[in-house]
């Protein structure tokens, strides 16, 4: 299996979006929106309500992953240290 996570992915409008209780990865091209949550649930033990993906530009592939409303998209920020 490959690794479907790669990153979290840091810009301004990913900074907003954890106000919506989203937050962004970058991940594998060859990723599927369930490959994706399943995998973000596995790592950082939270529930995933929905993921939207997206492939930028630059050839990237980004996921929008909003967390079920127990779990705070702020608390993963922090304990990922991107805040």
């Amino acid at each position: 299996m490959h690794k479907v996570v790669l990153y979290p992915f840091l810009t301004e409008k990913a900074q907003n979006a954890l106000t919506r209780n989203v937050v962004v990865f970058c991940v594998d091209l060859r990723a599927g929106k369930k490959e994706i949550k399943e995998e973000v649930e596995q790592l950082f033990e939270v529930k995933v309500e929905k993921v939207n993906t997206l492939i930028r530009p630059d050839g990237r592939k980004v996921a929008y992953v909003k967390l079920s409303p127990e779990f705070k998209a702020e608390d993963l920020a922090i304990e990922l240290g991107i805040v």
